[in-house]
């Protein structure tokens, strides 16, 4: 895990230092939007937390900054009047929030793809047995289509019992 830390102050290497200890991620300081911008070109992080002052102090300069960011967690901390620790507690609430939506995106993205196999399965098992039952067919075919109709009904099976299970 790694962050991104956007501030001006003084100090910033230290309140850094201090952050990397208590939460056990890798920070790196960036002293302004220029130099901001410059490390999210070169590399991808998990969060970024932009000091308040920065980002008040000119809205639209600002834009570029939040563009850059990508996928990563934003915080935007006041650091005049937090201290560590409650940098620290913000920190831990944004990547926790992020894990939830991580986790609800996967249930989503399994719950589709599982639909869309059973959908698929489905058919597959319809239009082999819709097969076996039209015109008469060669022995060699209908023993292909037999095989095709048992292997869908297998799957149907096995996804049916999955969901069972979950």
């Amino acid at each position: 895990m790694n962050a991104l830390l956007v501030t001006g102050m003084e100090g910033a290497a230290n309140c850094a230092q201090a952050l990397q200890s208590t939460l056990g991620i890798t920070i790196e300081v960036a002293a302004g939007r220029r130099a901001a911008l410059s490390a999210l070109r070169k590399q991808e992080y998990d969060l970024v937390v932009v000091d308040d002052s920065l980002a008040d102090a000119d809205p639209s300069g600002a834009d570029p900054l939040w563009e850059a960011i990508g996928m990563a967690q934003p915080i935007t901390v006041n650091f005049v009047l937090s201290g560590t620790e409650r940098v620290a507690r913000e920190i831990r609430t944004a990547l926790r929030r992020r894990e939830r939506e991580q986790e609800m995106a996967r249930r989503a993205a399994a719950a589709a793809l599982e639909t869309e196999l059973k959908s698929t399965v489905a058919g597959l098992l319809l239009h082999s047995q819709l097969a076996l039952a039209s015109e008469p067919l060669s022995e060699p075919v209908a023993g292909k289509l037999r095989l095709v109709a048992d292997l869908a009904g297998t799957l149907r099976d096995q996804l049916s019992s999955r969901v069972v299970a979950n």
